[in-house]
C-alpha cells in the first residue's frame, strides 16, 4: 500500500483488496503497518485517531472479511484509548472469515534514535509498547505477529517459533535507506533461523505526508527462498505456502528442537 492521510480512503483501498484477493483465490490477505493512516503531522492526524470500537478502517475491513469469507491480517493501525498513560498503540489484527478478531498485537519495540545529522525520532513519545508476543491459530497453521522495528530483535521471533508459529508476519513502513540496506537480509534471516515462512507486507512509494517508504513486500519460505517480491509497486501479490514442505525443511535443519534457553552469559576476564 501507499497509505495516505485519510482513513476512509485507505479503508476503501483495503476493502477493494479483500474482495479482489478472494476473487483470485486467496485464503488470507496481509496489509502493511499503519494501513489505516500514515501521517507524520500529529496535529492533522489527531482528529482521525479513535479507539478500537470506533475505528472506521477496522470496522470496514471486518465487514469486508465477513462478506468475502476471507481471513485478513491488518498489519497495524494507530489506535487511541487503549492505554492509561494516553499514548497510542500500534496494533495489528488477525481477522477471520466471519469478521471476528482472533488476535491483537501491539508493537513491542519502539524506534527512538538521535542521528548525527540532527534528525531525531521518538516513537515512544507517541506510542506505548506492547506487553508481549502474540500468535494466532488459523486453519493453515499458527501465525506469529510482529511489526516493523520488531524485525531487528530475533529473540521475539524465537519466542514465536518456540510457541509453534509456522508463519511469521512483519508488516512494515521501512524507510528507503534502511530498507535497501537491511530489509531482505533480516527477513530471510528470520525465516531461516526459525524454519518458518515470513510474510512481510510493506508500505511503498511517496506518501501524502511527504515520506517515502521502501516497499518490496516479501514472502519467504523456511529455507530462505524469496517466493514473492512485489518491488516498489502498490497492489496485490500472491504466493502459495507449501506447509508440508516446511515440515521437510524442519526435518533437515531442526533448529526448533535444538534451541536451548540462555539465561546468562559468562564473561571471562
Amino acid at each position: 500500500m501507499t497509505s495516505g492521510i485519510t482513513p476512509a480512503a485507505n479503508a476503501e483501498t483495503m476493502v477493494a483488496a479483500v474482495h479482489a484477493a478472494k476473487a483470485d483465490g486467496a485464503d488470507m490477505l496481509f496489509t502493511p503497518e499503519m494501513s489505516g493512516l500514515l501521517d507524520r503531522d500529529r496535529t492533522r492526524a489527531a482528529p482521525h485517531l479513535a479507539d478500537e470500537a470506533q475505528d472506521v478502517v477496522l470496522a470496514a475491513v471486518r465487514a469486508a472479511a465477513r462478506e468475502a469469507g476471507l481471513w485478513v491480517h491488518i498489519g497495524s493501525l494507530a489506535l487511541a484509548g487503549a492505554r492509561a498513560d494516553g499514548r497510542l498503540v500500534n496494533r495489528g489484527f488477525v481477522i477471520d472469515d466471519t469478521g471476528g478478531i482472533r488476535a491483537r498485537y501491539d508493537k513491542m519495540h519502539l524506534f527512538d534514535v538521535d542521528l548525527a545529522t540532527g534528525e531525531s525520532w521518538r516513537e515512544s513519545a507517541v506510542y506505548g509498547p506492547g506487553a508481549g508476543p502474540v500468535a494466532a491459530t488459523t486453519p493453515w497453521g499458527v501465525i506469529g505477529m510482529a511489526v516493523c522495528y520488531d524485525l531487528r530483535f530475533p529473540g521475539l521471533f524465537g519466542a514465536l517459533s518456540g510457541a509453534g508459529a509456522d508463519v511469521l508476519t512483519v508488516p512494515a513502513a521501512f524507510t528507503v535507506p534502511t530498507g535497501a540496506a537491511h530489509w531482505h537480509i533480516l527477513l530471510r534471516a528470520r525465516a531461516i533461523e526459525n524454519a518458518a515462512f515470513v510474510i512481510a507486507a510493506a508500505q511503498t512509494g511517496t506518501h501524502e505526508d511527504g515520506r517515502a517508504t521502501y516497499g518490496h513486500s516479501l514472502v519467504i519460505d523456511p529455507w530462505g527462498k524469496v517466493l514473492l517480491d512485489m518491488g516498489d509497486a502498490a497492489g496485490l501479490g500472491f504466493a502459495d505456502l507449501d506447509m508440508a514442505g516446511r515440515a521437510d525443511i524442519h526435518a533437515r535443519v531442526p533448529v526448533r528442537d535444538h534451541r536451548r534457553p540462555i539465561a546468562a552469559v559468562a564473561v571471562m576476564p
